[in-house]
């Protein structure tokens, strides 16, 4: 039996390590121990799964305690994102495997860091991108990997995030840079990771535009521009607040899955001087909702990237060019909270001289469309010996895609293109 420690006892920690852990990786692993800062979230996590209850609690201070009596043969890390430059540099000072969350760090220097920690211990990092085990995405792979389209040349991608999820990030401490890296960090590395993994190329240059349109006291959709500071669980004027109203409609009491909103309530009882529902318009907010970027890779390849964050429907717009071909396909998220019809995803893909295919894929269950269950298989049980390509994302991975994050919000700073090796050699930043 595998020992595992988590460190960051967050909802992600619950839904997407715990619970597959206890239900279908428990005669493999046990979980033998819990770290966080905050002691009501042992508690929250106790009271789902009371088959923990004998698992110590740490507290950060205690992780040496923690390693030294669990002797864990995996530390998986889950906690806030600028929480897990410690958690796994302290892991690989045990020379114990980690697998963390995306992002990796929200920091190129605490990646650099990472990067010069891990080769120096018997340990390793492993990045949990579960957007690269989409079925799309890795059909995608294995059509440029199959030489469908030759050398590619440009990839264009537009990310569209909806109302109810854009507005979960400035809602909560995801809008504080310091915490997050922004969203070009948060959020994008995902999609930065699986166009790096698409193409075997490594990011050189980026330049990019960045503003805050549409969260922030100067949003032209705050209710009331001159109160700072409320909670949807206690505002006066949320019937007032559009954001609010699409989602909890006044005739109804339905409500929308997501699994980064649980309640616009007051949660006070899940956490310790934390509250997940401040409100979108707040002064504090320090981050961008709306990016457009070009990068340029290391082989020749382009990226012209775009995302926004408050967007009517959830979803992507994809094409990739090559010197044989071209390959589209355009993704609707949550159907839930898409209030049109719209066709179910294929993929295109247009020969240069030849007819147009259109390609279906095998689908499977599970979150991210089903990438979530392939990627803990891989994670616990071992790589998919059918599977002809490499597909787990290492530290370096996840240095990269942390690159294109922060080069994107420098260059919105500085006006400029930022060049990535630079980035890895710059000090003090």
């Amino acid at each position: 039996m595998k020992s595992i420690v988590i460190c960051g006892v967050s909802s992600r920690a619950l839904s997407m390590f715990i619970k597959p852990l206890l239900k279908q990786f428990s005669t493999i692993y046990e979980i033998t121990g819990l770290l966080d800062a905050d002691p009501k979230r042992f508690a929250v996590c106790k009271e789902a799964f009371p088959e923990l209850a004998h698992v110590p609690e740490y507290k950060e201070e205690d992780f040496d305690s923690m390693m030294s009596v669990s002797k864990p043969d995996i530390v998986i890390v889950t906690g806030r994102d600028d929480t897990h430059v410690t958690y796994i540099l302290r892991s690989l000072q045990w020379d114990t495997d980690v697998i963390t969350e995306k992002p990796m760090v929200t920091t190129v220097q605490d990646a650099k860091r990472v990067l010069e920690a891990e080769a120096k211990s018997k340990g390793k990092v492993t990045v949990a991108f579960n957007y690269r085990y989409s079925p799309y995405h890795r059909k995608i792979k294995e059509m440029i990997l199959e030489g469908k389209i030759g050398r590619v040349t440009s990839v264009d991608l537009n990310w569209y995030i909806d109302t109810y999820h854009g507005a979960s990030y400035f809602k909560r401490w995801n809008r504080s840079r310091q915490f997050s890296g922004g969203l070009s960090v948060h959020k994008s590395t995902h999609h930065f990771d699986l166009v790096n993994w698409w193409l075997g190329q490594n990011p050189a240059e980026v330049f990019a535009y960045g503003e805050l349109n549409y969260y922030g006291p100067d949003s032209e959709w705050n209710p009331l521009p001159e109160e700072d500071g409320r909670f949807c669980g206690t505002c006066r004027v949320k019937e007032k607040c559009h954001y609010y109203a699409r989602w909890h409609p006044r005739a109804s009491k339905a409500s929308v899955k997501d699994d980064h909103l649980k309640a616009d309530a007051d949660q006070s009882n899940l956490y310790t001087a934390y509250r997940p529902d401040a409100c979108i318009f707040d002064d504090e907010i320090d981050i961008e909702d709306t990016y457009v970027a070009a990068v340029k890779y290391d082989g020749g390849a382009l990226l012209s990237y775009s995302i926004i964050f408050s967007a009517p429907y959830e979803g992507y717009r994809l094409t990739i060019n090559g010197t044989k071909g071209r390959i589209e396909s355009n993704e609707f998220h949550e159907p839930s909270r898409i209030p049109f019809a719209f066709p179910e995803q294929t993929i295109e893909y247009y020969p240069l001289f030849e007819s147009k295919q259109t390609i279906q894929v095998v689908k499977n269950e599970g979150g991210h469309g089903g990438g979530d269950p392939l990627l803990l298989a891989d994670l616990f049980i071992g790589k998919d010996p059918l599977r002809q390509y490499d597909i787990l994302a290492g530290a370096e991975a996840g240095a990269y895609s942390i690159a294109v994050g922060e080069g994107i919000w420098r260059s919105v700073v500085e006006k400029k293109p930022i060049d990535i090796k630079q980035l890895f050699h710059m000090q003090n930043v």
